[in-house]
């Protein structure tokens, strides 16, 4: 089974969200499942293919974010035989989404329901924390994005990323890191980027979007976005100069995709992230120095 992207047509708009339909060692799964608003489109997706919902056996996720697993309460509901396979860190936050919706209500206020529909729990007798292996794929921890966040190699090469090899809008070039609030961490994405490089892989399936054989050249690109746009958020730069920034960094790069990476991943909530994570590293830095002040 080739892989290509399901695409969700979220909010009716083309290559924003994707998910996979995958054969593994024990049936078909589906790697990401996107926002419950996206359930009838992920529906008529499959059925396309051949494949009911009903058929599906597993859910393999990268992360709990929206966007990634948000309808995964609602496909249980309505195929309760369907297994979730998750982060540890993330499964607890499936079963009761209560502060995952909290979190994201803050943060898209009114647009909530019209981008995320049902936020649905997750009986935990339907879910499996992830191991090094799972239903035949290789599995392993990806972190930068999310702290929870995993990936998983499939048999015939393709690496099913999440959001951890970033958005790139096929056919496009360029590449850039998904930096929404509150867990960003560079270092660990560095480090991420490093193990996926090992990993070798044959291809990248992304949720944002596409599938991608350049996968070498793929990570450098992402790697050195990634130190730009950390950089420029790091010295300073304010919202509005970054978002700017970012829109004529890909319009260099993809004239005529401006819109559509901003719809698979928001440069606002870009900068959002970033100026977070600089905040709260120079909050430690100087909690430290005054600790250590004190002690002195």
């Amino acid at each position: 089974m080739t892989a290509r992207p399901l695409d969700l047509l979220h909010l009716g708009d083309p290559r924003r969200i994707g998910a996979y339909l995958l054969e593994t060692d024990d049936g078909l799964a589906l790697f990401d499942c996107g926002p419950a608003s996206c359930v009838p489109v992920l529906r008529e997706e499959l059925r396309g293919r051949g494949v009911e919902l009903g058929d599906v056996r597993h859910l393999l996720l990268s992360h709990i974010h929206l966007d990634h697993a948000g309808a995964a309460g609602v496909l249980v509901r309505e195929h309760p035989r369907l297994t979730l396979h998750v982060s540890e860190v993330g499964l607890p936050h499936l079963v009761d989404p209560a502060r995952l919706e909290t979190s994201a209500r803050r943060l898209y206020g009114d647009a909530f329901d019209e981008l995320w529909g049902e936020l649905a729990p997750v009986p935990a007798e339907n879910i499996r924390a992830v191991g090094d292996t799972v239903v035949g794929l290789a599995c392993f921890p990806t972190t930068g994005h999310a702290s929870h966040h995993v990936s998983y190699l499939h048999e015939d090469g393709t690496l099913y990323a999440g959001d951890a090899a970033g958005v790139r809008i096929e056919p496009g070039r360029f590449v850039y890191p998904p930096t929404p609030p509150p867990e960003i961490d560079l270092e660990a994405w560095e480090r991420t980027l490093d193990e996926l490089g090992r990993r070798e892989a044959r291809r990248l399936a992304l949720i944002h979007f596409g599938v991608f054989e350049d996968v070498e050249q793929h990570l450098e690109r992402l790697r050195k976005t990634m130190h730009e746009w950390g950089e420029r958020v790091a010295h300073g730069m304010d919202e509005a100069t970054f978002v700017a920034a970012a829109r004529a960094d890909v319009a260099a790069a993809e004239p005529g995709e401006v819109e559509a990476y901003d719809r698979a991943a928001p440069y606002w909530h870009c900068y959002r992230g970033l100026e977070r994570y600089w905040r709260k590293r120079a909050e430690a830095a100087a909690a430290g120095s005054a600790g250590q002040s004190s002690t002195a």
